[in-house]
């Protein structure tokens, strides 16, 4: 299914630039302070154009998009995998991020408008998130493998011959959009003001733990980020053809859909991140290690969702989503549980500052903590992850005009971009806390506890996110017209 292969891409490259991080920034001569921005470049610029992608489906046409989004993709890739300079690099990101904001909202439409509500639909979105929930692990292992083996231009080059195949089945496949009577109209104050304001407050939340919460750079974006937004639902309030119609959020499964995405990247997407700095900076395992760890819950997350259909059809979408936020909670609770201290061989690279990403060093000597103390955790983990990811995009769909479709599913990955951020900014901070002015042994340490509570606040944030849960309407329970 092509919108499956669109989620993929998306999702891999929310992580794959993680674990080569280290090659980049030693090659292309990064400073500490700029290396974020190879990741940051690329979540800003997604997070702050996926409501103006889902509308711009819904106007355009969904197969438009959708090529349009893999061509930005596989463009901005190959740029990308032939930087020689940061600027360019952080640039190729930058298109990325739009062509993943283009592509996203896109082929969740494709699945939502293209399959009858019910069943139907919920085996698509189950291969669909399937898709998406395994990319998000898989993009760790594929960036530990490639680095290892090809250098970090391959994380940029592997999006290249993907994106073109899926741009010649999707031509050749996808039935053509239909004609529109009328021109499309596009509420151009609130897309600027909706782009402007989310792209802002991703920047400080991706920026605040950098640079300091109370730069004046982070607080300027927060503010005028939050301006903006309040900006956005005057302009939405009074447009006659708006950007995001205001009613939808009278639709009560999208709105508890779009708190859910929002809780569910808070707690469950920094655990990748969580685990590649646990891996690499506590036990000193080198990238190809890394992405093989990743194993473990790429199977749970491709089980989780590939089931999130047949459990939604017998348990119902709450009772599903309860379940999985059960499975993810349990999965942080153990991978906290499990977590050890630093080995206590020698390391050939100090550690000298708080933890905000792979160190450069590999470290050496004995593990004291095993793979096999954290691996059920991790499996927990992906099998919770797999089962939200497929059954939430479902729940909150249900009811919503096809019409209305692309913006809806805009909103829903707003919803999950904003919470990817708010979380690793929070939780990271959280894990740095007690690390500031450390070195060497009494670092490591200390990044160990800082994570170990970070997970535990995590584990206990996806408890409390099933009183989210429990706010969803059944299908065919509440329908909103157009």
């Amino acid at each position: 299914m092509l919108p499956a292969l669109g989620s993929i891409i998306t999702a891999i490259d929310n992580n794959i630039v993680y674990v080569a991080l280290p090659s980049i920034g030693h090659e292309l001569g990064f400073s500490a302070q700029t290396l974020q921005w190879v990741v940051s470049a690329y979540a800003v610029i997604y997070g702050g154009f996926l409501l103006l992608g889902g509308r711009m489906s819904d106007l355009l046409g969904r197969r438009r998009m959708f090529v349009l989004g893999l061509g930005l993709f596989a463009v901005a890739s190959l740029a990308g995998g032939l930087a020689g300079t940061p600027e360019v690099l952080i640039a190729a990101r930058a298109v990325q991020g739009l062509g993943g904001a283009v592509l996203f909202p896109a082929t969740l439409a494709l699945v939502t408008s293209g399959f009858a509500e019910g069943s139907e639909r919920n085996r698509a979105l189950s291969v669909w998130a399937g898709a998406g929930a395994s990319g998000l692990v898989l993009g760790s292992l594929l960036g530990g493998v490639l680095t290892q083996a090809f250098g970090w231009e391959a994380v940029f080059y592997v999006n290249v011959p993907v994106a073109v195949a899926g741009i010649i089945l999707a031509l050749a496949l996808l039935p053509a959009d239909e004609p529109r009577r009328e021109r499309a109209r596009v509420d151009y104050p609130g897309a600027l003001a909706a782009t402007g304001g989310v792209s802002l407050l991703v920047l400080a939340l991706v920026q605040g733990p950098e640079i300091g919460w109370r730069s004046p750079v982070v607080l300027s974006a927060a503010v005028a980020g939050v301006l903006l937004l309040v900006a956005f639902v005057v302009i939405q309030a009074r447009a006659a053809e708006p950007l995001m119609p205001l009613r939808l959020l009278r639709h009560r499964n999208l709105a508890v859909g779009v708190l859910l995405t929002f809780a569910f990247a808070v707690t469950f997407l920094p655990q990748l991140y969580f685990a590649t700095v646990y891996f690499q900076s506590v036990h000193g395992y080198d990238a190809l290690r890394t992405g093989a760890a990743f194993l473990v819950p790429m199977a749970g997350a491709m089980v989780g969702s590939s089931q999130g259909a047949r459990l939604t059809a017998r348990l119902g979408n709450r009772r599903t989503l309860l379940l999985g936020l059960a499975l993810g909670t349990a999965g942080a609770a153990w991978f906290g549980l499990a977590m050890t201290g630093p080995m206590t061989g020698p390391m050939t690279g100090p550690m000298t500052g708080p933890m905000t990403g792979p160190m450069t060093g590999p470290m050496t000597g004995p593990i004291t903590g095993t793979y096999l103390a954290v691996a059920p955790g991790l499996l927990l983990l992906g099998l919770g992850q797999g089962t939200v990811y497929s059954a939430v995009f479902a729940a909150a769909s249900a009811g919503v005009p096809g019409p209305d479709q692309g913006v809806a599913s805009g909103m829903a990955s707003t919803g999950l971009q904003v919470g990817s951020a708010v979380g690793l900014a929070v939780l990271v901070a959280l894990a740095n806390a007690g690390t500031h002015g450390l070195a060497g042994q009494a670092l490591r340490a200390a990044v160990t506890d800082g994570l170990r509570t970070a997970v535990f606040i995590a584990a206990a944030a996806m408890a409390a996110s099933m009183l989210i849960a429990l706010g969803f309407r059944e299908e065919g329970a509440h329908r909103v017209t157009a």
